[in-house]
């Protein structure tokens, strides 16, 4: 994706309460960047593949500023499939937020700044895109990074389970399961969850259960 060096393709930049993660539930800033590589069949945001607007990250930064957050996320898309994404982390977190990043993990996360909190996917068989898995990713992880996995049925289920036994996910970082909205019943994933005593963090999309799939929300 072309553009000035110093610039990025910004789709919006909004204020929400966060609907995933170990924030969930705090208000913070989400800055949307333009594009990604993957086509998963539950996306949520296929509407920011394109479009959006060039901004200069010095302009991005004042902009999440005017809301005087305490939290900020970087999203997508695929927010480091632009290569100034990690300039605009890094000045995120010199300006004293604590900054999130979410990643299909489809894209080496090596260079994320180390004081970001990277959470990253691993794409289910569901998604259609588990073999762009880039698993390298794993070794980069840190204690305070999150691993996410989107969860359509069962075997979705069992797949998540015996990655994270593999890889020993949670003796590394935390670890996500959560329910793809309206695809998996979220009483089901639970069961199963306490059924296997697993040690990971079941989460729903709150943002979905307040406005639905309105865009910006």
């Amino acid at each position: 994706m072309a553009g000035h060096p110093d610039q990025l393709r910004i789709f919006e930049i909004f204020y929400s309460l966060q609907g995933e993660t170990r924030s969930v539930g705090l208000p913070t800033v989400f800055v949307r960047l333009s594009g990604c590589p993957l086509r998963c069949h539950y996306c949520d945001t296929a509407y920011a593949f394109t479009g959006g607007n060039w901004m200069g990250l010095d302009e991005i930064v004042e902009t999440v500023a005017a809301y005087k957050p305490k939290y900020v996320t970087v999203t997508g898309g695929e927010p480091l499939a632009q290569k100034q994404c990690h300039e605009l982390l890094s000045k995120l977190c010199d300006a004293g937020y604590e900054v999130s990043l979410e990643t299909s993990g489809a894209i080496s996360i090596a260079e994320v700044d180390s004081r970001v909190v990277t959470v990253m996917d691993l794409k289910t068989p569901a998604s259609g895109e588990v073999e762009k898995n880039r698993y390298e990713n794993i070794e980069y992880l840190k204690a305070t990074d999150q691993v996410k996995f989107v969860i359509c049925d069962q075997h979705d289920y069992d797949w998540s389970r015996a990655m994270m036994q593999e890889h020993g996910l949670a003796e590394r970082c935390e670890v996500l399961f959560s329910a793809s909205f309206q695809a998996l019943e979220t009483g089901l994933l639970a069961d199963w969850i306490l059924r296997d005593k697993l040690p990971v963090r079941m989460q729903i999309q709150l943002h979905k259960y307040l406005w639905g799939d309105v865009p910006g929300r």
